[in-house]
């Protein structure tokens, strides 16, 4: 069968681990050069690199703090040195720390905002830049969150909001020059941030199997075949969308 992705290059931010080491794995299976960003987690973004290798892809690991604009530039300046073009963005580096209403300081909220809205829109600008007149696709990763409204969200849930609105604003601007906005918005899937949060292997992941028709928490390997769908040309007439993959939570 051939491959969806064959001569195309990808970023993905956040990709060391969790969803974004598997979206990244991912995009490689099908074909595509993979640049694997990471802010602080070396050794994962390396061991995701050698995996993509080992089944005979391609992929680099370029370190960056998607909060910082000098940091982008080296990240997207790295992945044209190394594979010439761009085609694919994904989106997927966040940040999240639930608290209550009295606890929201100025630091709380800046620091989602600075890396899942900022940091997501400084990637783009970056990105767009790069892609041809092909166009390309950008795929950013939101948060069932920004649906179920959970207590003590008020901030990463309302950073994850902005995800979307901002998914549909450039899906418009952005469709004249043949580049395709869209966004995946993943229910709890069980990561090293997910269980560090309390999320998994709690009582909250109880409620959560409760409550999904699915009845089960998700695995990155969930959310990455939507996003190689949205990297393809199967979704070519697809842009503005977001897709909730959360096992029907929401």
């Amino acid at each position: 069968m051939s491959k969806k992705l064959v001569g195309k290059v990808a970023v993905v931010t956040g990709a060391s681990k969790g969803i974004g080491a598997s979206i990244a794995r991912a995009l490689a299976e099908e074909g595509a050069s993979v640049v694997v960003n990471y802010s602080s987690s070396k050794q994962d973004a390396e061991r995701v690199v050698a995996e993509i290798t080992a089944r005979g892809g391609k992929a680099i690991f370029v370190q960056a703090d998607v909060s910082k604009p000098a940091h982008i530039e080296r990240l997207f300046s790295e992945a044209r040195r190394s594979f010439g073009r761009l085609d694919i963005l994904v989106n997927n580096a966040g940040m999240y720390e639930f608290s209550p209403l009295e606890g929201v300081t100025e630091e709380h909220f800046h620091k989602h905002f600075n890396v899942n809205v900022l940091g997501l829109l400084f990637t783009t600008k970056e990105a767009v830049k790069q892609m041809g007149p092909d166009g390309g696709s950008i795929i950013n990763i939101g948060s069932v969150a920004s649906s179920m409204r959970l207590p003590n969200s008020a901030v990463y849930s309302a950073s994850k909001a902005a995800v979307e609105a901002i998914t549909g604003v450039l899906a418009k601007e952005l469709g004249p020059r043949k580049i395709r906005v869209n966004s995946i918005s993943p229910g709890v899937i069980e990561t090293e941030g997910s269980r560090a949060g309390g999320f998994v292997g709690t009582d909250f992941q109880k409620t959560v199997e409760a409550q999904a028709p699915l009845g089960r928490v998700g695995q990155p390997d969930d959310i990455a075949p939507t996003a190689v769908y949205l990297a393809s040309s199967d979704s070519k007439y697809m842009t503005g969308e977001t897709l909730l993959v959360s096992g029907g939570l929401r």
